[in-house]
């Protein structure tokens, strides 16, 4: 037999409404860089959202079938006299990404481009060697 369980419906209503409290003036939690990957016959292209950041402070490493991006956004000073801060909620810092593709990537013909906050990336795929059978002996 089992036994009765009262509950209260507020209680639903009420679970996780106080839990976050506001904070003014803290800064933003560091934001993904949203990807996407498109495979074509010999070649990645790579499309990555980074809104806000300059040209120049990002950096793209490749190693193999792994990319890494990494940015920086610095924080500009304007405050006024007379001003004061009351919410900041965007993000300043570094912040990166790296992800495995399904081939080894030939990276001296790499090439990117970095166009209204969407940086390209076209990563040619590495001529894939056949494997030679030895004979044994």
């Amino acid at each position: 037999m089992n036994p009765l369980i009262r509950q209260d419906p507020l209680d639903d209503f009420f679970r996780g409404f106080f839990v976050r409290p506001v904070e003014y003036g803290v800064a933003a939690e560091a934001p993904n860089i949203k990807i996407d990957v498109k495979e074509q016959d010999k070649s990645f292209l790579v499309h990555a959202e980074m809104p806000g950041i300059k040209k120049e402070d990002i950096h793209v490493s490749i190693e193999g079938p792994v990319v890494s991006i990494t940015a920086e956004r610095k924080q500009e000073k304007d405050v006024k006299e007379g001003e004061r801060i009351v919410r900041i909620e965007r993000y300043f810092g570094k912040v990166s990404r790296s992800f495995q593709l399904g081939q080894d990537i030939d990276d001296s013909k790499a090439s990117a481009k970095f166009v209204d906050g969407v940086l390209e990336l076209a990563l040619p795929k590495k001529d894939a060697t056949q494997s030679k059978r030895l004979a044994i002996d």
